[in-house]
């Protein structure tokens, strides 16, 4: 079994909302009790309602967000770190070997920087090279990469399409050489086309540069064109893994089971599922006890109300959080 790059261990993420005169001030608990490990070498999926707390967990990965409980560790190669308590100079390291593409590509890209200058800054910024002649090398067989010809590189960004503009985004993200990249809902910005093309792209890279990536998506079928396991998040809190065949195939959580029957069908002829669920996602801010999901789900007993289920092996290496997972299949 390929080695974990990313350990995530009982990670918790809190934000205070606010002050109290009496006790303990009211947070918001974005994540809770998150344990997974992303293999070295993968395409890690992860999907789930919006405010579910998938954004978060990246942003955690990468040192952005807050860690109140719990630790994440990072293993490449010699390097190991604990990036909840790493040092400044083991986290300037960090920076090179973890990335983020961002989802907005009009909106991460300076409209005031040539696209070589978006490409080198982080190159400038993390000394990496020793001179502008080694910098501009460097730019431009990452350029080459990302599918740019040597004259987009002396343009600005407005006079580039979405899919160019993603392209930049990626090739800022990679030329620092890292080994984890984080991409929050990168193609979901871009037209249907456009987005097979990058997806394309990123697999080629990860071929190509030895990368692991955290592919975050609200978008089911993006997901299984590309991504080897799915970790699918509800409220702050995983509630299933599964290899990617292995989940569409036979989801075990209904939480999973209503998302996948959300994706609309090409064939005119087939029926529609049945298994919808009411009501609205509950507030971070005032989770239900027990399982978080049972106040909208179809199969809920007693127990669910109460206890917190926790992820147990389901066979063919997928992993579910459910008392009544079993049932709920038929």
């Amino acid at each position: 079994m390929t080695k974990p790059l990313v350990s995530v261990d009982a990670l918790e993420v809190h934000y205070p909302l606010g002050r109290s005169l009496l006790g303990t001030p009211p947070v918001l608990k974005a994540l809770s009790g998150i344990t997974l490990d992303i293999p070295q070498g993968s395409f890690f999926g992860l999907v789930g309602e919006s405010g579910s707390g998938k954004t978060t967990l990246g942003r955690a990965i990468l040192k952005a967000a807050p860690i109140s409980v719990g630790s994440i560790g990072f293993e490449d190669g010699e390097v190991s770190l604990d990036i909840g308590t790493m040092s400044k100079a083991a986290e300037k390291d960090f920076r090179k070997r973890a990335q983020l593409i961002f989802q907005d590509p009009y909106a991460a890209l300076s409209p005031r920087m040539t696209v070589r200058d978006i490409i080198a800054e982080p190159l400038e910024v993390m000394g990496l090279t020793k001179n502008r002649e080694e910098t501009d090398a460097r730019v431009r067989e990452i350029a080459a990469k990302c599918r740019l010809n040597l004259e987009h590189l002396r343009r600005f960004p407005h006079a580039f399409s979405g899919g160019q503009r993603q392209r930049i985004s990626i090739a800022r993200a990679l030329v620092s050489g890292p080994k984890f990249v984080v991409a929050d809902e990168s193609v979901a910005a871009l037209d249907v086309s456009i987005q097979a093309d990058i997806l394309n792209l990123l697999k080629s890279l990860q071929s190509e540069l030895d990368l692991t990536f955290l592919f975050i998506s609200h978008d089911l079928s993006v997901v299984a064109h590309v991504c080897d396991t799915v970790a699918v998040m509800y409220l702050g809190t995983i509630v299933e893994t599964a290899p990617s065949r292995e989940l569409f195939r036979m989801p075990r959580h209904p939480y999973t089971r209503a998302l996948l029957s959300a994706i609309p069908s090409l064939d005119p002829d087939a029926k529609p599922s049945n298994l919808k669920l009411e009501g609205d996602i509950p507030s971070p801010a005032d989770p239900p006890k027990g399982c978080r999901f049972h106040t909208r789900c179809p199969f809920a007993q007693a127990k669910c109300r109460t206890d917190v289920p926790v992820l147990k092996d389901a066979g063919d290496g997928a992993q579910v959080a459910c008392h009544y997972w079993q049932a709920s299949l038929f």
